[in-house]
């Protein structure tokens, strides 16, 4: 099949107010050109909306109707980006009827991995109906329902993606993975044949900002500034880091709130964002030991990327090297953006999107759903 160019977007669970939006030109196998990307904000408006959203969808927790809200912020938020698309679409010189296709991820507000005797449950906020109605493009959203329905964590999606990207640098000896550091961490690793395994590696952003944010300090440690100051609390530390996930086998994957801000508690800002900092970075390494070959290099994508007490905690917690998206020519901030175009086209395709060691579905899954 002929590439062609398709726009992906993912807003992420940290809620930092941005839609990611990126236009990438592939066949669903391979990239052949990396498009135009950016961040639209959202007004505040939409992210209060939102917030509130997380906030109902906790104690709603899959049981019973769903809150109303939920309907109130799938069409605020299918609109803002319904405009991102067609402005990137615009200003990249290109009309609707070229863009083959658009990868609508939405908003996660809640997931729940599956238990022995339980199957996995997740929502993703996000109108893909209305999304082609108003742009007049097929779009492929909904990506992780069917694998859940299946019996699979429906997380993470990333790694057929990170796949390509890693073949593309000629990476394909499994001394190189791949971490995204959204709300939450994850890791993919290729042997450069057909073993791909991707799983959640622990927590990232999200405690770190809830923390700070807790405090009236600001959004986020901004460049790490509070953890480089900081002490660890090497005590709590060693107790938080033999939580039994960290060494539960693959697949696995995290709800954004299942290691939470009160890990610091009673800690101040600066020793309580080291912690937190050396928490995220002490998981992955733990995650990089479940490998069937322990990584010499990850490649980081996502915001953690830009946070230097990560990085450097990284290479001291974790035992890896360390190197941002940038370092091999990747687009830190659009890699998540990139995969749902990529995934769109795969779903445009009939091509599988989750595989069983990535998501632990029972075979590899098509999944998505595609209105054109």
């Amino acid at each position: 099949m002929e590439p062609m160019w398709a726009v992906g977007l993912m807003t992420g669970t940290v809620l930092d107010g941005n839609i990611d939006v990126a236009l990438l030109r592939s066949d669903g196998e391979t990239i052949e050109r990396f498009g135009e990307y950016r961040l639209a904000p959202y007004p505040q408006s939409i992210r209060s909306l939102l917030e509130e959203t997380l906030a109902q969808a906790r104690v709603w927790n899959f049981e019973g109707p769903e809150p109303a809200i939920f309907a109130e912020a799938e069409d605020a938020l299918t609109r803002a980006q319904s405009t991102a698309v067609a402005e990137l679409i615009a200003d990249a010189g290109l009309a609707p009827g070229e863009i083959g296709v658009v990868g609508f991820h939405g908003q996660s507000v809640l997931h729940r991995a599956p238990q022995r005797g339980r199957i996995g449950a997740t929502r993703q906020l996000g109108n893909g109906r209305l999304m082609h109605e108003l742009l007049g493009i097929p779009v492929a959203y909904d990506f992780r329902s069917a694998d859940v329905r299946a019996g699979g964590q429906g997380a993470p999606l990333a790694a057929v993606y990170h796949r390509a990207l890693l073949a593309g640098i000629g990476a394909n000896d499994g001394r190189t993975a791949v971490l995204n550091l959204g709300g939450v961490a994850n890791v993919t690793w290729w042997d450069g044949k057909d073993r791909l395994i991707a799983f959640d590696a622990g927590p990232a952003n999200a405690p770190i900002n809830d923390f700070i944010k807790g405090l009236g300090l600001g959004e986020m440690d901004r460049d790490g500034a509070m953890a480089l100051r900081g002490t660890v609390d090497e005590a709590r530390l060693r107790d938080l880091l033999t939580h039994p996930y960290l060494t539960a086998p693959f697949p696995k994957s995290l709800d954004r709130f299942d290691f939470l801000a009160s890990m610091a508690d009673g800690l101040g800002a600066e020793d309580g964002a080291a912690t937190l900092t050396a928490f995220t970075t002490g998981a992955v390494g733990k995650a990089l030991d479940l490998l069937p070959v322990r990584p010499e290099r990850i490649v980081v994508c996502g915001g953690g990327r830009h946070n230097p007490a990560i990085m450097q905690m990284l290479g001291e917690r974790a035992g890896v090297v360390a190197v941002p998206a940038e370092a091999v020519g990747w687009r830190g901030d659009a890699v998540e953006a990139e995969c749902f175009a990529f995934l769109a086209v795969r779903v445009l395709r009939g091509l599988p999107i989750s595989f069983p060691t990535t998501t632990g579905a029972p075979q590899p899954m098509t999944g998505g759903i595609l209105v054109k």
